[in-house]
Formats: structure tokens, sequence, C-alpha cells
């Protein structure tokens, strides 16, 4: 028996992840400026000033401290290995926001903190939904495609992290939305692990977008742990929704899985396709993203920022109210929809470099 309910445990481990994040803070700051650990400006950068880049220190504290207090630890038995994956993702972050380190030791991070959620936690798809007519996986199927998502989702944030707000925007709405599900449907211990993390981002989201003292990033640090624990809130959605005998059951769970990731994960296929077609390595970093291409626009960080959240809660909704019809319909209209607002941005601004072209030979 426990001696609250539910309820309190979910809005306590929102709390609590909230303050330490909050509190925490302004001490990296300060040690990054004691130990001169600034983000500093390149030919990439949407700032021009330097800036502490370890915000994912204390979203690291903020959501482990949480989740292990007020998961119980019993009620959900995996959690060890979600830790333990963090924590590798922890490691390597802070050695690359410090040290950088190239993409493949990166990437070998990355598989070996997957393979810990997968392999021990079992924490894996283990079923398609029908989509091109398959349903259930074997293991080696199950655990290849389940690395592959995790890598894709984790690497995905990394590369929206950009601008002021955008990341921690972006992934605070899919985990609102996420924990707001396992809520509904009493999937309690998913719903405390998403509220940890929610309180530690909109802690951190408050210095990102309005610290003007105390201004930070979460560098790679923030962006991969956010990524892994987004992946995990994913995967445990549609393994939820293999059966649908259940009230708030979501018949095209991987169609809205692709609503809810849309930002990171379209704007990821967008550049790596603009990489390859230009033969350079997909790994290679540019100023091709959306947001940059919003910044090109005219619009400051966080109107960029707000607009493109915007565009991926257009997606969630678009994607729950369908969410009744096939996959390969859903899939369909959220490829299309993707498409569409991926090539958008791109299409403005030429159009404003047009303008400009002509006003000047005027």
């Amino acid at each position: 028996m426990y001696p609250f309910t539910h309820y309190f445990y979910i809005i306590a481990s929102f709390l609590f992840s909230l303050i330490v994040c909050y509190r925490v803070i302004p001490s990296v700051i300060n040690l990054a400026r004691a130990k001169k650990l600034y983000d500093e400006p390149n030919h990439r950068s949407s700032h021009t000033t330097v800036i502490p880049s370890l915000g994912g220190i204390a979203i690291f504290l903020g959501f482990v401290l949480s989740v292990l207090i007020f998961s119980n630890g019993f009620m959900l038995h995996e959690l060890k290995y979600i830790v333990a994956a963090t924590i590798i993702m922890f490691g390597l972050g802070i050695k690359d926001d410090l040290m950088d380190i190239s993409p493949k030791k990166k990437l070998v991070g990355q598989i070996f903190a997957a393979l810990i959620v997968i392999g021990m936690g079992d924490i894996r798809f283990t079923n398609f939904h029908g989509i091109f007519g398959i349903h259930e996986l074997n293991y080696f199927s199950s655990v290849l495609f389940s690395v592959f998502v995790i890598i894709v989702v984790t690497n995905g944030f990394n590369l929206i992290d950009g601008i002021d707000g955008l990341a921690s925007g972006v992934s605070g709405l899919c985990t609102l939305v996420l924990g707001l599900w396992f809520l509904l449907t009493k999937n309690y211990e998913y719903a405390i692990l998403a509220a940890s993390l929610l309180g530690a981002l909109i802690a951190f989201f408050r210095f990102n977008v309005f610290g003007k003292k105390n201004k930070i990033f979460m560098g790679d640090t923030g962006s991969m742990i956010l990524g892994l624990l987004i992946s995990i809130l994913v995967i445990r959605f549609n393994e939820l929704n293999i059966t649908h005998d259940f009230t708030y059951a979501v018949k095209a769970a991987p169609a809205v899985s692709i609503g809810i990731l849309a930002v990171p994960l379209f704007d990821t296929i967008r550049v790596m396709l603009i990489r390859i077609k230009n033969k350079k390595s997909p790994f290679q970093p540019d100023k091709n993203h959306v947001h940059h291409r919003m910044i090109s626009l005219g619009y400051k960080h966080v109107a960029a920022s707000v607009r493109i959240m915007a565009i991926n809660a257009l997606f969630i909704a678009t994607a729950f109210l369908l969410n009744w019809t096939n996959n390969a319909f859903l899939l369909s209209l959220m490829i299309i929809m993707g498409a569409f607002f991926s090539w958008l941005p791109s299409y403005l601004l030429k159009r404003k470099n047009k303008k400009e072209e002509i006003l000047q030979t005027t």
C-alpha cells in the first residue's frame, strides 16, 4: 500500500524536479563562469556572446533525483536501467560539451545506452501494428529497430537544439502529451517519469529563454538525455497500444508517435538529405535546419521557437484527432505535412531574398 495517492507522487515528482533544476542552474552558471566553461560562438551559432552550455547537469539532477524518490523504485522495475542509460548519456554529453568527441564515439556511447534500456530493461518495440502487413517482431528485429529509433530520436533532439527555447519547448510539449496520456490510462509509473522530466524542462526553459544575467544552454548533455527519455516514453506508448480494449486507446499509435515527434524527426531527415545531396557527411554540422531558416527570415529566437512549437502542436492535434484511422493513412498524412512544413521556411526565405535583390537593383 502507498501512503499517498498516485496523483500525489506525480505532482510531487514534477514540483521537486522543477525546484531542484531551478536551484541548481545558478550554481552551474557560477561554476562555468569561474572555470571559463563557455559555449564559444562560431559560424553556426545563433548567439554572439559566450554562454555556459552545461544546463544538462541541472536537467539530469532534477530528473534523476525526482524519479528515484517519487517512483518508489518497485513501481517501475525497469527504472534502474533507465537511470543507468541516462547516466551514460550524461557522461557522454558532459565530455562532448567540455572537450568535443567524434561522432563515431558519440554514436557508440548512444548505442550502449540504448542496449541497456532494450536488452536489460526490456523496453523495446515488439509490434509494428500492422504497418507493411507486419505485426509481431522477432527478438532480433525488435532490438535492431528499437536501437535505431532511440538513436534517431536522441540525435533529432540534439540537432534542433540551436536557438533559445526550441529543444526544451518541443521536448516539453512531447513530454506533456505523453505524460497526460499515461495519466489518463492509469500508467502512473510512466506518468511520474514524464512529470519528473517536465518539471526540469520548465525550470531550464525559464533560464534559457528569459535569463538575462543567468542565461544557459542545455548542451549535448541535456539534449541527449531528452532524446533518450522521450524515446523510452514513445516506445511504451506504442507497446501499450498494441491492443485497443481500454479507454483512451490509440488505434494508430505509430503514426501518432510520428506526429508527437514531428519537428525533430522531419528536420533531421530534411537536413540529412540536403547534406547527402551536397555530397557532404550526414554528420557534418551546417545551418540548414528549420530554426536557422526562421532566424534568417528575421524572427527572434523566442518568436521562432514559439512558431515551430505551434507547428509541432498542430501535428500532435491532427494525429490524435485522426488516431481512429489506420496507420497507413495517418502516416501518409504526417509525411505530407512534414514535407510541406520542412519546405515552407526555405521557400519563404528564397522569396524574401528575391524581393531584397529587386529592391537593391531599383
